[in-house]
């Protein structure tokens, strides 16, 4: 029973690091190009995942969104709501 949970974390890491990387966009992706992140993603697991998590992801949440955030994100940052206090 321990090796199939294991067995099946191993293959949902390696399915969200291989999506993750498909969905993120090809500019911002760093060092390699995707379809070489895929291939490590897959061949090497767990390893092309991890590496993937901490040398070719975006490092911040304004590189992956490609620029500027829309409005404020929480009531605190809405300059409307502050004003009202």
């Amino acid at each position: 029973m321990l090796r199939i949970s294991i067995a099946i974390a191993l293959l949902a890491f390696t399915a969200y690091c291989v999506v993750d990387v498909l969905r993120t966009d090809r500019d911002s992706i760093r060092h390699l190009p995707k379809l070489a992140w895929v291939t490590l993603a897959l061949l090497f697991t767990p390893f092309g995942g991890i590496a993937w998590l901490l040398a070719g992801r975006p490092r911040g949440l304004m590189e992956r969104g490609g620029g500027q955030t829309r409005g404020p994100r929480g009531p605190d940052d809405d300059p409307d709501f502050l004003r009202g206090i």
